[in-house]
């Protein structure tokens, strides 16, 4: 079995280096297409395309053919990155002149100065799919890249998914540090009301859901107005 080349080697190393605390999506899309245009033989241009939904975009590219060449796709609802995205499978233009799944889009870029260009789908998360793209200026430029393509979209893949669990993880634990701190508002300000008319912790409860509801404010908004009004010099209130 043949052995990556340096520059895939290299390119395996640094997706492995991404540090989560310190990066996005976006900047690791970015790095995926700046990668494979150096470590995939044969690509002149590369980006990434999304798929949420119906809508597709490319929120990452080597340069602006690339990025016209996806969007000439998403206008036709057609393309090689279209049926790569939501199959998950490869799709490979050896000859632009000579394709006949698309033709429109390949005249257009055959007439662009791309010749070819190689699809490799790529597992983002449940609710979006997506797709490597690389496109060359020669015919057959990937037809000894297809393997590699697809080693690289793995070790892609997977540091997309790192990325999507990180932030997935932060987004939850931020989401529960927001709850404790609501928790804990709210339960200062029914002491408040506990202590101002020596009434039970249901009472007190059931008397700030009112004034939440009669004023349409959310109830930690309604406890933490009451918490800063109870915590001001007797005089400023």
């Amino acid at each position: 079995m043949p052995q990556p080349s340096p520059d895939l080697t290299d390119a395996y190393a640094e997706l492995g280096r991404i540090k989560l605390s310190e990066t996005d999506l976006d900047d690791v899309l970015a790095r995926i297409a700046r990668l494979a245009k150096r470590a995939i033989p044969g690509a002149e241009d590369v980006s990434v395309t999304l798929i949420r939904g119906e809508k597709a975009h490319t929120p990452a590219f080597t340069g602006e053919l690339a990025l016209k060449l996806d969007e000439w796709q998403y206008e036709n609802e057609r393309g090689p990155c279209l049926d790569a995205a939501t199959t998950g499978s490869v799709m490979v233009v050896s000859d632009m002149a000579g394709e006949s799944r698309w033709p429109r889009w390949a005249r257009r870029a055959h007439a662009a100065g791309v010749l070819s260009s190689l699809s490799v789908g790529l597992p983002i998360q449940e609710a979006v799919v997506g797709a490597l793209n690389l496109y060359g200026v020669r015919t057959g430029a990937f037809d000894g890249a297809v393997q590699v393509a697809q080693t690289f979209a793995g070790h892609a893949a997977i540091a997309l998914a790192n990325v999507h669990l990180y932030d997935s993880t932060a987004t939850l634990a931020q989401q529960m540090q927001a709850a404790m701190e609501s928790r804990a508002i709210i339960e200062q300000a029914k002491g408040i009301i506990i202590a101002e008319r020596r009434c039970t912790a249901d009472e007190a409860f059931a008397i700030l859901a009112k004034v939440s509801q009669d004023s349409n404010r959310k109830l930690r908004d309604v406890a933490e107005a009451l918490v800063q009004r109870a915590s001001r010099p007797s005089g400023r209130r």
